[in-house]
C-alpha cells in the first residue's frame, strides 16, 4: 500500500511543477495558434494564391480517384467521393497541410530568434551593469578600512 501511495505522491508532485503546467498551457496555445494558422492559410494566403493564378483555386478540393465505387452516379467532389467510398488521393488537401506547416515553422522560428534577441540584450545589459559596478575591495583593504574608520572615532 505505501509504494501506491508513494507513487501517487510521486505523481502529484510531477503534474503539480510548473514545468508541467508550463507544457500545459503550451500546449493549449499551439493548438489556438494552430487554428489561426489555418485560417490564415485558408482565408488569406489561398484566395491570393487563387487570384494569381486567375481563378477559383481550391486546393482542398483537388484529388485523384484511384478507384470509384461501382455504380457511382453523382457529383465529382471529395466529399461526396469519400462518403461514397472511393479511394481518393488527395493531394490538394496535402499541399494545404504543408503550405500550414510551412507558416507555423516560419512563424515559430521567428518568436524563438526574437526571444533569443531580447534574452541577449537582457544578458548584455546585465554584464554591462556588472562590469560598471566596482569590484568589492580585497580582505585586506576592507579591515584596513575598518581600522581606520575605528581610529578616527
Amino acid at each position: 500500500m505505501s509504494k501506491a501511495r508513494g507513487f501517487l505522491q510521486e505523481f502529484q508532485e510531477f503534474a503539480v511543477k510548473g514545468n508541467m503546467i508550463d507544457l500545459a498551457v503550451g500546449v493549449i496555445i499551439g493548438a489556438a495558434f494552430g487554428k489561426i494558422i489555418d485560417s490564415l492559410v485558408k482565408d488569406i494566403i489561398m484566395p491570393i494564391i487563387s487570384f494569381i493564378l486567375g481563378g477559383e483555386v481550391d486546393f482542398t478540393n483537388k484529388f485523384w480517384v484511384l478507384r470509384a465505387p461501382e455504380g457511382y452516379v453523382g457529383p465529382e467532389t471529395y466529399d461526396a467521393l469519400s462518403k461514397a467510398g472511393a479511394v481518393l488521393l488527395s493531394w490538394g488537401n496535402f499541399i494545404t497541410i504543408l503550405i500550414n506547416f510551412i507558416l507555423l515553422a516560419f512563424v515559430v522560428f521567428c518568436l524563438v530568434k526574437a526571444v533569443n534577441s531580447a534574452r541577449e540584450r537582457v544578458f548584455r545589459q546585465q554584464q554591462v551593469e556588472e562590469a560598471a559596478a566596482p569590484p568589492p575591495p580585497a580582505e585586506d583593504v576592507a579591515l584596513l578600512r575598518e581600522i581606520r574608520d575605528l581610529l578616527k572615532k
